[in-house]
């Protein structure tokens, strides 16, 4: 059987960190993911609003690194989830168990701001030597037309 799913969307709050009785971290957010059409009648696209529950060490991740607006890319599986309401009514809701989640946009591209600081992009290496010639020297041989040894 298969069980994956990968969403891409941004965050429509900011994550939620909780601990379980046992110590566990578990974090939830919603990602909103547009439809990949338009509708007929606006011309605008769809949008979903999806669940997601991260747990241990991701929990934290995200919790720490990720905002409302941000765009994430969450890797997991589907799992349907039956409850019961406080009116008794029998209720049934889904949401994405997230394995991995992974940036879907940089600091840079307005996402959400999670500790201030600047993005600081690294300097350039220097130019390497691979020993190539330059300047106005003969740098090919002349090859014949003579296709007859080639094995195809």
């Amino acid at each position: 059987m298969l069980n994956r799913i990968i969403l891409m969307g941004r965050l429509t709050r900011d994550p939620e960190l909780r601990h379980t009785q046992a110590g566990i971290p578990v974090a939830s957010f919603s990602l909103a993911v547009d439809r990949d059409f338009k509708s007929r009648d606006g011309g605008e696209r769809a949008t979903d609003f999806i669940d997601i529950v991260v747990w241990r060490a991701t929990a934290e991740f995200v919790a720490k690194y990720f905002t409302k607006g941000r765009m994430a890319v969450v890797e997991g599986r589907l799992q349907i989830r039956d409850w019961t309401d406080r009116e008794g009514g029998k209720r049934r809701s889904a949401e994405v168990i997230a394995d991995n989640v992974y940036f879907g946009d940089s600091k840079r591209d307005g996402g959400g701001d999670s500790g201030g600081g600047s993005f600081a992009r690294p300097a350039a290496p220097a130019p390497v030597d691979y020993g190539i010639p330059s300047g106005n020297e003969d740098q090919f041989a002349e090859l014949s037309d003579d296709d007859d040894d080639l094995p195809f």
